[in-house]
């Protein structure tokens, strides 16, 4: 059972295996979230929404945010999970 599917990752989505990087997928949602005010994906069903965070395709969050912040949540955001950076990556990084 899901409470909410804004946050579910394509890997999700798409049935396939999955590991903690859905949780970083997760976090970037949030993270995006915190600075456009809106989900990153919507859709008006959930096919709809299921096909936008497959695609992984959304709007910048507003330029007021850093540049690093911006790429921060593209990476979080990455469809390919073993693309998007772990934990200790995040934590490493001078934003941060």
């Amino acid at each position: 059972m899901v409470g909410t599917p804004y946050y579910l990752s394509p890997e999700i989505v798409q049935s396939k295996p999955y590991d903690s990087k859905t949780d970083i997928w997760s976090m970037g949602v949030m993270l995006y979230e915190f600075c456009a005010l809106k989900p990153p994906f919507d859709g008006a069903s959930i096919h709809m929404l299921s096909m936008k965070i497959v695609r992984g395709v959304y709007n910048p969050i507003p330029t007021c945010f850093s540049a690093e912040l911006r790429s921060l949540i593209a990476m979080m955001l990455n469809v390919r999970p073993e693309s998007r950076p772990d934990c200790n990556k995040i934590l490493s990084l001078p934003l941060i």
